[in-house]
């Protein structure tokens, strides 16, 4: 459904099987090559109504997602969203109850515009200014997510395979453990002289303990406190079995497939992407690991003959985001370095690794060790930023919400969580909250300027015809490009990154560097 001005006007368009699909594709190109503009796309959800319109051939430039705007409009109105609702009454029916026989093109045209409405209502009540920017980048973040799971990342199967039998041995038969892991395991278990299985949990602590060592937990931090001769072994193999159970040849044979247009054993690697996935905003993966891909594997993301990957990460994108949304000036001055930490070392404890500290500590209220004095200069250095996360985290503990610059809320708390205020737990239940509450608005704030990139980078990149975008984690974006204009992709992606704070903050002179690599495998990104 498009729309367009005050009310906006609706039309029915195809839609039900693939050769209707097809037919849409026709009517999409009228609208958007109309030269009144471009419509925003209504949709019920991009995650499942987005893909098969890319399997036609369609393109939406912009859309409202009515799903992810409605999970944070009732966020904000101070409520859960029910699991499967989006239509702001309850009683009228839901664009996503499975119903036994499918909705007729008038009935969901009806919903579609009555939700879109309602949800445009509601964001003016809200008093949000920076609430319809916030819905118009997570919706636009849905369709850059079916693109990328569509396009794939560039994935060579060879390398894979190369990688893993450096690590593990030979591909082993089924229930077996590869050759060089099955020697660590060995290993590990001759270290306590007896055999048990490395992988439980339950069974490691009570080797440790048989062997009259306290140990709560497999943690590497804790054990690498232990003087044990299992110590070491058990860490790599660990590691190893890692990679070999979440990214080995089975995942690769489930989540790597195959490109027709590709030479050798170069195929795609299709992930699925969970939009807003944590409270905070920041993504998730409902399929393939994309964001937990292990530095052993990463050789393997390569780009094809003829082409480059262009990778890109914010340079300490979530201190340099508590100095604009608090408004430090001193802060926001130190953000023209390229190294945040170095500037800021001379009045946080004299050394980066103590200005490090400090401020990760002021973001999520460590407390161990050095943190508590380092947070003290932090008070004291620079009060304004350090008010604005005490001040949340303080929110945070009465039970009270706390937003991001844009205005995503922070989770309603619960009735229960209420009630065990009131029990022998009360003091700690608070406490959780309120380092939640802190972090929540910097990191938060955060997936919304990543959001904001994504949507401008990806209209620039299709505009020009550049490349394509293939990979997104947190604050990293990943480019698949020509060779030749890998250049003008990197130069692209500087320019997103000055918009999206540009779009965040307006004038405001916080800088938010973003550094694009040209390279051919991932492993060369850091």
């Amino acid at each position: 459904m498009p729309g367009r001005g005050g009310e906006g006007w609706t039309k029915p368009l195809p839609g039900g099987d693939p050769a209707h699909h097809r037919d849409l594709a026709a009517a999409v190109a009228a609208y958007e090559g109309d030269p009144a503009g471009a419509p925003r796309w209504v949709v019920a959800e991009a995650a499942r109504d987005y893909p098969p319109l890319l399997e036609a051939g369609v393109r939406l430039d912009r859309c409202r997602d009515l799903r992810l705007s409605e999970r944070i409009l009732a966020r904000v109105e101070g409520r859960e969203p029910p699991a499967h609702v989006v239509s702001a009454d309850p009683d009228a029916g839901t664009l996503f109850e499975r119903e036994p026989e499918p909705v007729d093109g008038p009935a969901l045209l009806t919903r579609l515009q009555a939700d879109w409405l309602a949800q445009r209502r509601r964001i003016g009540a809200a008093g949000l200014p920076g609430l319809a920017t916030l819905l118009a980048a997570e919706s636009a973040g849905g369709l850059v997510a079916a693109e990328m799971s569509r396009a794939g990342v560039p994935f060579d199967r060879g390398v894979h395979d190369r990688l893993l039998r450096d690590l593990l041995g030979p591909r082993p038969s089924k229930g077996m453990r590869p050759r060089k892991l099955q020697a660590l395991a060995d290993k590990v278990t001759a270290a306590f002289g007896h055999q048990f299985n490395p992988d439980s949990t339950k069974q490691v602590l009570a080797a440790f303990h048989a062997a009259g060592v306290e140990v709560k937990t497999t943690h590497s931090w804790e054990l690498s406190s232990i003087d044990h001769p299992a110590v070491e072994a058990l860490k790599t193999y660990r590691e190893h079995a890692r990679v070999w159970t979440g990214f080995g040849w089975n995942w690769a044979d489930a989540w790597v497939g195959d490109d027709d247009g590709a030479e050798g054993d170069m195929g795609r690697f299709h992930p699925v992407y969970i939009i807003g996935g944590a409270d905070t905003g920041r993504w998730g993966s409902d399929g393939g690991g994309a964001l937990q891909l292990p530095h052993a594997v990463r050789e393997a993301i390569r780009a094809y003959p003829g082409w480059k990957l262009v990778a890109a990460d914010a340079a300490q994108l979530e201190p340099r985001l508590l100095a604009a949304i608090s408004g430090d000036q001193a802060m926001i001055a130190a953000t023209a370095a390229d190294d945040l930490y170095t500037e800021l070392a001379p009045r946080l404890g004299g050394e980066r690794s103590k200005a490090k500290i400090a401020l990760i500590s002021a973001m999520y209220g460590g407390t161990a060790g050095d943190a508590a004095q380092l947070v003290q200069l932090m008070r004291d250095r620079f009060p304004a930023a350090f008010d604005r996360v005490e001040t949340a985290a303080r929110t945070g503990e009465k039970g009270g919400l706390v937003r991001t610059w844009l205005g995503r809320t922070v989770p309603a708390p619960s009735e229960r969580w209420w009630r065990s205020l009131n029990s022998e737990d009360g003091t700690k239940t608070s406490s959780s909250r309120g380092r939640f509450t802190r972090n929540f608005i910097v990191q938060g704030t955060a997936a919304e300027w990543a959001l904001v990139l994504l949507a401008l980078l990806r209209r620039e990149l299709h505009d020009g015809g550049l490349g394509e975008l293939v990979f997104f984690l947190h604050d990293e974006v990943m480019v698949h490009c020509p060779a030749e204009h890998a250049e003008a992709v990197a130069a692209a992606i500087e320019r997103a990154a000055a918009g999206a704070t540009a779009t965040l903050f307006g004038d405001l002179p916080v800088r938010i560097p973003l550094r694009p690599k040209i390279i051919d495998s991932y492993a060369d990104a850091k």
